[in-house]
């Protein structure tokens, strides 16, 4: 019997990490504060046979040494290796931590794994959704992401372009103060009347008592989720704060593993997991949580905020293939690097119809990059 080759795409070449910076033509403000600008690493990897995969991380600060990182440390680890072999990469890239996995060596990875799963896709002919099993979804259904924590007049002018641009889903930030919170949260609804599914925000505002307080005023006003009320580390709180209401909890944003997952999958702390493809090791292992709270009967929203267009791709592709998706965040905010680091820009609330967005149907991530917008807003080292 003859052997069977399956796709080829040749050893790694060449790993070249592009570290990015722009401000935002109007600052993002959370709880934690304003946004004036924001930063990431785009990763290109090239194989011997020319083929070209690209990946962004999560950098929103630092990203010169997140580059620095992925050339001088990830890539002499991967050099020369089979580019298909992404989950053996995965962990020689993982190797150059003998600690814990977390922080900026996840999301360094997750940037070459991106680029890696793109090569595949193009080797294979076929998105990454195919690749990853896929459901037929050609569309996602979308949320606008988000209303800022500024003043009720902006809040107002927020809510009806969000309607105007055709979603049927809007997420609100919330800030510290409980009662503020509470008064924003009775706007919101009823600037969008009944129809429209809401979910919060809260960006780790509150403690225990205070998170109980507000997410009476999201059951009162019929929320469909309450995300991230707590610091990510607080376990305990979040199985405290399910007991006590009837609002769904959404977590995961913070998340780098499936192991950092798992405890509040196990125990129904959260019924929405929200892992970032740019921080949660990219494409593998963010597939990996999908898959885990799929199993756990979880549902699995990606997280995009303040990331790129290359991110969103990526992001649009597991929700094309997760059975368990609920929702995608479609960021509402101006952001360049979302809109013109493509050659057609993906996720485009202009895109939308029926309240979803078409997923990029070309082969890997269905993307071409603008190498001179890369090129424009590429940091001087």
């Amino acid at each position: 019997m003859p052997d069977i080759e399956g796709p080829q795409a040749g050893r790694i070449a060449q790993v070249t990490a592009h570290p990015l910076r722009v401000a935002l033509p109007t600052a993002q403000r959370t709880s934690q504060g304003d946004w004036a600008t924001i930063e990431l690493v785009v990763v290109e990897v090239e194989t011997d046979q020319g083929l070209v995969g690209f990946g962004e991380c999560l950098g929103r600060r630092g990203a010169a040494a997140y580059a620095r990182f992925i050339e001088s440390v990830l890539a002499p680890r991967i050099a020369g290796e089979d580019a298909l072999d992404r989950r053996r990469l995965w962990n020689l890239m993982r190797g150059a931590l003998t600690g814990r996995v977390g922080g900026m060596l996840v999301e360094a990875v997750a940037g070459v794994d991106i680029a890696l799963w793109d090569i595949a896709g193009k080797a294979a002919g076929m998105p990454v959704a195919k690749l990853l099993g896929g459901v037929g979804r050609s569309a996602v259904p979308a949320y606008a992401s988000s209303i800022n924590w500024y003043d009720d007049a902006t809040v107002e002018q927020e809510v009806a372009a969000a309607l105007a641009a055709g979603f049927r889903q809007i997420k609100v930030k919330t800030g510290r103060s409980v009662p503020d919170s509470i008064a924003r949260i009775r706007l919101v609804r009823r600037l969008a009347g009944d129809a429209v599914g809401l979910s919060v925000d809260a960006n780790w505002a509150y403690d225990l008592d205070d998170a109980v307080r507000v997410g009476r005023a999201l059951e009162e006003c019929g929320y469909d989720w309450f995300e991230e009320p707590l610091r990510p580390e607080d376990r305990a709180g979040y199985r405290l704060l399910r007991d006590r209401l009837d609002v769904r909890l959404a977590a995961g944003e913070s998340d780098f593993t499936a192991v950092d997952a798992l405890p509040m999958l196990q125990d129904r702390s959260i019924g929405l997991i929200q892992p970032d493809v740019a921080r949660a090791g990219g494409i593998t292992e963010t597939w990996r949580i999908a898959e885990l709270a799929q199993s756990f009967n979880v549902a699995y929203a990606p997280h995009v905020g303040w990331s790129g267009a290359i991110c969103v791709a990526a992001s649009l592709q597991l929700a094309a293939a997760a059975e368990n998706c609920l929702t995608f965040e479609c960021m509402v905010y101006r952001n360049p690097l979302r809109e013109a680091l493509l050659v057609e820009p993906v996720g485009d609330p202009a895109t939308m119809v029926d309240g979803a967005l078409p997923v990029p149907a070309g082969p890997g991530l269905g993307i071409t990059v603008d190498r001179a917008a890369l090129a424009a807003h590429r940091i001087a080292e």
